[in-house]
């Protein structure tokens, strides 16, 4: 077990006899404290006539209907209902990660809530546990550690590192890989690497999603052991055991939209009670809730709903309950009648040693009369997280290196996009070399050499543009999940991502445009060799640019059926199927756009252009003895080089500002 600490009981005994009790009193062991994490304030959250409406084909479908809450700082918080209740639509407006079709009112210890500065106080652990698998633990924590309290030395984060995975377990794993780790480690993971920056608010969706029981009681146990370091912890879950809902200390329970329930785990069944639902005693009270919730004694929801305000109300241990009359919109008793006219009377069974006063007037806590219980001030919040406080724990420029070691680290570790990519090139530059063997050089088979020129073009635009298709919608979820979470910016990230692979596609390229090179015997000129080789280079490059942009605006499935097909038009107007001339004026624009045609022309005019000496020949007669001939029919007699250049480099910077866009646009329309 890891620091399961709350929950460990010291040794206890209750042993009776027929002669004698002997009784060992139950002491629960203390819980491990964080004392090198930074100190934050604690910070409780309400919120009130919280709606949220969507539109699904052309009419409106409102999904929650003006409610209200107020979760607590040192209380663990669990958010329950049936599915489609508005559990995870309500999580994600807290959390700030989706804001449009909002209305309501949400407070950060009694002041509204700042959208940005609440963003630097709370984060999101997701319901799957988005991890980079090509780090070890003690490497993804260093990161962000790096990334989240850049401003620490060196030895506070080593200390704050060893202390977060000695209390969450997963010290003996410092040097194991994430993705070898098991259900429980990897979602304790995903707090640990939030814990670094110490946030007062945490919110989990479906914590115990994919775990055996064990290790459900594990995750809930952390989560307690966290609340009870006065941390705001709230968490939706969608039917735990009764072991795991004894643990939580609140429940927030949608049904249809309302709150039907708001207040102490324990007061649960005693307030069911009160409106003629008896939770059978043999019953998981979590599991009747629900079933209720659903209907399945007969609607209620609206009665429940009146009982507890619609989430105005607030059950705490130690009230009595309301006077059954006297709750608003329950005026009809015969939804209270017993079968024989007369009106159940309130029970308050559930526990024998929860004791309910009576004479208590007041039953609930109307949240708008809590200020006082409030643990920390606004005045107290604005000394601890000044309004000017930067936005991220490290400027840009040092997210920017920390995120590129990162991604170097990831591709010298990933076999797909490192090791196979490689051999790849170097196979089918030998393949290549070996099929267009010394043709460069021989006026009889300059088309061949044509179609050489080509199949380089095309082949290195589907290697650069299927690799990144295929790698960068996969960092999506994680992207999301940290740059939500604020540890960076997109555009530290973004030029990292893009930068970091630039090396190995140069090295591939290199590799397989010499190979292929010199095989097929193209003119042995170093500056002609440059020019081809830059042309090829540029060419990836773009390729790679165009991955970029359809992993950036849509995933795996769509962009490796729709790239391809987009590259056709780029082909079809490379200058090699049909010449400039050739093609009609209403469609000749498209040869402008066409990178292919850049790059082919490119070539062409390195390998033929530039007063070339005639070629070899052994026939009677070679059309394209004089290089000049050739680039006469390809239409090329009068293209510059270094225009292709410059068009290559503008199409490239063209396409890298759009997959910036198109990656900002997507987190912005996942938010």
């Amino acid at each position: 077990m890891v620091s399961d600490n709350s929950e460990q009981m010291a040794n206890t005994l209750l042993l009776k006899n027929r002669n004698s009790d002997v009784k060992v009193q139950i002491v629960p062991m203390q819980a491990k404290t964080l004392t090198h994490l930074p100190k934050r304030p604690k910070v409780d959250l309400a919120f009130s006539d919280l709606s949220y409406t969507v539109i699904q084909g052309s009419k409106p479908k409102t999904i929650l209907k003006d409610v209200g809450g107020h979760f607590r700082s040192g209380e663990l918080t669990a958010i329950m209902g049936p599915s489609g209740a508005g559990k995870s639509t309500l999580l994600n407006i807290l959390t700030g990660y989706k804001t449009e079709g909002m209305k309501g009112q949400i407070l950060m210890n009694d002041s509204p809530r700042d959208i940005s500065r609440f963003r630097k106080l709370s984060a999101y652990i997701m319901q799957d546990n988005q991890l980079h698998g090509n780090l070890t633990v003690d490497e993804a924590m260093n990161v962000a550690a790096k990334l989240k309290i850049g401003s620490k030395s060196r030895t506070e984060k080593e200390k704050i590192i060893n202390e977060i995975l000695d209390t969450l377990g997963l010290i003996d794993h410092r040097r194991t890989m994430t993705s070898g780790l098991s259900g429980g480690q990897k979602k304790r993971m995903s707090i640990a690497l939030e814990l670094v920056s110490n946030p007062p608010v945490m919110f989990f969706d479906e914590p115990t999603s994919g775990l055996d029981s064990s290790s459900c009681f594990q995750c809930i146990s952390l989560l307690k052991t966290l609340a009870a370091g006065g941390r705001t912890i709230i968490c939706t879950i969608h039917q735990p055991s009764a072991r795991l809902f004894e643990m939580f200390d609140q429940l927030y329970t949608l049904a249809d939209g309302y709150c039907v329930y708001q207040g102490s785990t324990k007061q649960l069944v005693p307030f069911l009670g009160t409106l003629g639902l008896q939770c059978p005693s043999y019953h998981n009270p979590a599991s009747y809730i629900i079933e209720v919730a659903c209907g399945e004694y007969g609607n209620h929801i609206r009665k429940l709903e009146n009982a507890i305000g619609n989430g105005k109300n607030d059950i705490r241990d130690g009230m009595a309950f309301p006077d059954l009359k006297a709750v608003e919109g329950l005026n009809n008793t015969n939804e209270w009648n017993n079968g024989n006219g007369n009106i159940n009377p309130p029970v308050y069974g559930f526990n024998e040693n929860i004791a309910v006063d009576k004479k208590i007037e007041k039953s609930v806590a109307p949240i708008a009369n809590e200020k006082e219980n409030a643990t920390v001030e606004t005045t107290l919040l604005d000394e601890v997280v000044p309004k000017n406080q930067p936005r991220y724990g490290n400027s840009e420029f040092q997210q920017f290196f920390i995120i590129l070691k990162r991604a170097l680290l990831f591709s010298r570790r990933d076999w797909t996009l490192m090791y196979l990519r490689l051999f790849a090139h170097i196979l089918v530059g030998i393949l290549i070399g070996a099929l267009y063997f010394k043709i460069g050089n021989d006026g009889g088979k300059v088309l061949s050499n044509l179609g050489f020129l080509f199949f380089n073009m095309l082949f290195l635009m589907y290697t650069s543009m299927t690799i990144t298709i295929l790698s960068f919608p996969l960092e999506m979820p994680v992207l999301l999940k940290e740059h939500f979470n604020r540890w960076y910016s997109l555009k530290s990230y973004y030029l990292a991502i893009t930068i970091s692979d630039i090396p190995f596609q140069t090295v591939c390229c290199v590799l397989y445009v010499t190979i292929v090179y010199f095989m097929t015997s193209q003119p042995m000129d170093s500056a002609r060799y440059g020019m081809f080789l830059l042309a090829c280079l540029l060419v990836s490059f773009v390729a790679q640019s165009v991955g970029l942009v359809v992993g950036a605006a849509m995933n795996v499935q769509n962009g490796v059926f729709l790239a391809p097909v987009m590259s056709v038009p780029f082909l079809l107007f490379s200058g090699f199927f049909v010449s400039f001339d050739a093609i009609p004026i209403y469609l000749r624009w498209i040869t402008y756009l066409s990178y292919i045609r850049y790059g082919f022309e490119g070539t062409a005019l390195a390998t033929y252009g530039f007063n070339r000496t005639k070629l070899e020949c052994n026939q009677a007669y070679c059309h394209f003895k004089d290089p000049s001939t050739t680039l006469e029919e390809l239409d090329m007699q009068n293209s510059q080089y270094s225009l292709d250049i410059i068009a290559l480099v503008v199409i490239f910077l063209i396409l890298r500002i759009a997959a910036f866009l198109f990656l900002r646009w997507k987190l912005r329309s996942n938010h």
